[in-house]
Order: C-alpha cells, then sequence, then structure tokens
C-alpha cells in the first residue's frame, strides 16, 4: 500500500493546465501574466507582453464592458477584484474563465499592485442546479479532506470537480505547501468564518484561498521536489 508521501506525489504530480497566475502593477499599470495564462489567450509562451489594452481585446463581446469598468475601478481604488466572463483566444476560441485576485505587496508591507489567477472553467459553462447538487454530495459522501476542500471550492467559484482539483492542486504546487495540508487549512479557514444568513463576500473566500499557506505550520509541510 502506498505511503502518505507517495500519494501526495502522485496527487500533486503534474503542471495544472486550467490554471494560471497574473500580476498587476499599479505604478506603471504594468501585466505579467504566467505561462498558462499566456497560452489560454492562444500565444505561445514569451511571446506577447500584456497591457490593459490587450487584456480588454480578448473579453466577449457581450462582457468586455462589465470587465472594462471593473478593471477601471481597481486602477482608481487600488482595490481587488474578482470575476466570471468570457475570453476569446488567438484562434477564437471563446472560454469561460473565472479570475480571483488579492492585495500584492512589497517586502515593506506597502501595497503595489494585485495579483491573482485564472481558471478556465469552460466545461461548466451550462452549470446547473445538479452539479451544486454534485458538490454538496461531494462533501457528505467523501470524509477525505482534500474531497471536502474541492468540494468547498467546487461551491464558492461554481467549478466542476475537475476544475476545483486542478486550483487546488496549483495552490499547493505554487505555495510548495502539501496538498493535504493546504486543504486541510483551507476548511478550517472556511469554517472559522462568522455570517449570519448570508455568505461571506466573494473578496473574502480569495483572500483566504490565496493566503493559505501563510498560516499553516511549515515543519514538514512543504512539498518535495
Amino acid at each position: 500500500m502506498p505511503d502518505e508521501e507517495t500519494l501526495e506525489q502522485a496527487l500533486a504530480g503534474g503542471a495544472p493546465q486550467r490554471v494560471g497566475w497574473f500580476k498587476f502593477f499599479f505604478a506603471d499599470e504594468r501585466w505579467e501574466w504566467s505561462e498558462q495564462v499566456q497560452i489560454l489567450h492562444g500565444y505561445q509562451p514569451g511571446t506577447v507582453t500584456p497591457t490593459t489594452e490587450l487584456v480588454l481585446s480578448h473579453k466577449h463581446p457581450a462582457d468586455r464592458q462589465q470587465v472594462a469598468a471593473t478593471l477601471d475601478e481597481m486602477r482608481r481604488t487600488h482595490r481587488t477584484f474578482s470575476t466570471r466572463h468570457r475570453i476569446i483566444d488567438t484562434r477564437g476560441t471563446v472560454h469561460e474563465v473565472v479570475v480571483i485576485s488579492d492585495r500584492l505587496t512589497d517586502d515593506a508591507g506597502r501595497l503595489i499592485g494585485t495579483h491573482g489567477f485564472y481558471v478556465d472553467v469552460t466545461p461548466t459553462a451550462a452549470m446547473t442546479k445538479a452539479m451544486v447538487t454534485a458538490a454538496l454530495t461531494e462533501i457528505t459522501e467523501h470524509r477525505a479532506v482534500i474531497e471536502q476542500a474541492k468540494g468547498m471550492l467546487m461551491l464558492i467559484y461554481r467549478l466542476d470537480a475537475e476544475a476545483a482539483f486542478e486550483l487546488l492542486r496549483w495552490r499547493s504546487q505554487e505555495s510548495n505547501v502539501k496538498l493535504r495540508t493546504l486543504a486541510e487549512r483551507l476548511l478550517a479557514d472556511y469554517a472559522a468564518l462568522v455570517y449570519e444568513e448570508s455568505l461571506p463576500s466573494r473578496e473574502t473566500f480569495d483572500h483566504l484561498l490565496l493566503t493559505a499557506h501563510q498560516r499553516v505550520e511549515r515543519s514538514g509541510d512543504t512539498v518535495s521536489r
């Protein structure tokens, strides 16, 4: 029977194909895209320098105005942003994406921009109540902590099971924290939220997801490379 370390490597191994990071710097309005985000937009890695104009040019015409307004507010107020919209890559293929972001600070703690990631959720564009039911089933029937965390991401971000796992795996790799440890931290963070009838804002969940690794006890919980 494989040991825990072997199982961890099997689950977390390989590069996630549906998730990639971005950064935006307020001072010079400069964008950075990971290789995955470049590929998502239809570019070979290293062949494109993203700008706000380029970012907007790839938005679906029906979504462009709303995204432009969101980006304009981000530049004016220096707030983070999270959206679900469609992009069109260089081949004309439409992708539905979820964009999640948090504050980007320098070593002195000064706010310098925003950073986050794109999740390609194209297969779930026609999501219905049946998928929400499936997400709840993931939580109640599977007691493994990774399955529970995956189920929570499915509900919060309206992802299918594969995209939710890719997102969790990507955060594990980016933060160099074991998949199970990261899942446990996320579940503890979500359980600690205080709210009444309405769920907390998406901004709250985005921040917890992007900073969970900072609240992990590091001894023995990093991933072997």
